[in-house]
């Protein structure tokens, strides 16, 4: 069923209104009229399926049918901080990584990125990675529509590491090493999550390369900061495969594809 996320000021106690793109998308691209049903969100506590009444390419409003629980979003709130990388590949990893359950998205500077940042372009640039993140949340029927934050400094990269509750720097050198492997790492603190019986969603960070992977001494400054480095396991994985594959891993260690 068609998914839309709208504002919360346009859900009212009986009724919804659905406006801007996604009124243009539901009348002129889904061709839907009126006695027609969707689900709406608001990306905070709301979902709701609703019958639409009046549908114009402007505005649609639609009465609420059944209001829902949200029970979409992972047991672990994991924050992808991913250094620039070119071309467009921080679509397919933003897309991706909303489908599989990203909370958010933390793109920054790092020494070997390959790409010439450009500060005028960062707020088109952000238009445009926050409405892929959106139409992937309505399409994988996410229950929030992933933040994705103003490309950080290296500096200010670090300066957050300490506000999460597990850091991730994935690092190829460290491949082959047991006790540093990504899965031997999620295991040991997704024991002593559970002992310590902790009721809030955990936050962690996972700090992915560009191109040319992270430095020697960035890896010994982000270690100083609080941050656990990992390997990947024996292969070199391209940038935007190693954000997917290390996120889906988070995915399955936490209990969303399954068990507890």
């Amino acid at each position: 069923m068609q998914r839309y996320f709208i504002d919360p000021s346009l859900f009212g106690e009986d009724t919804v209104q659905i406006v801007g793109d996604d009124a243009y998308h539901l009348c002129k691209v889904m061709r839907m009229k009126p006695g027609d049903k969707v689900l709406v969100c608001d990306g905070l506590a709301k979902e709701a399926l609703v019958r639409l009444s009046t549908v114009t390419n402007e505005q649609a409003e639609a009465e609420i049918v059944e209001l829902r629980q949200l029970v979409q979003e992972p047991r672990w709130s994991v924050a992808v901080a991913q250094s620039l990388p070119k071309g467009d590949k921080m679509e397919l990893i933003i897309q991706k990584g909303t489908e599989i359950g990203a909370s958010r998205f933390a793109p920054f500077q790092s020494e070997r990125i390959i790409v010439q940042y450009d500060a005028k372009k960062e707020a088109k640039r952000l238009e445009r990675w926050g409405k892929i993140a959106k139409e992937a949340a309505e399409q994988a029927h996410r229950g929030r529509v992933p933040a994705v934050e103003p490309v950080r400094t290296w500096r200010q990269m670090m300066e957050i590491i300490p506000s999460f509750d597990l850091a991730l720097f994935c690092y190829e050198k460290q491949n082959g090493q047991e006790d540093t492997g990504l899965r031997t790492v999620l295991q040991r603190f997704n024991t002593n999550q559970k002992a310590d019986s902790v009721v809030q969603p955990f936050r962690i960070l996972l700090m992915i390369g560009p191109e040319g992977g992270f430095s020697e001494r960035e890896a010994e400054e982000a270690e100083a900061c609080g941050a656990c480095i990992i390997g990947l396991g024996q292969r070199i994985l391209r940038t935007e495969t190693a954000s997917i594959a290390a996120l889906a891993c988070l995915m399955y260690e936490s209990g969303e594809m399954g068990g507890v």
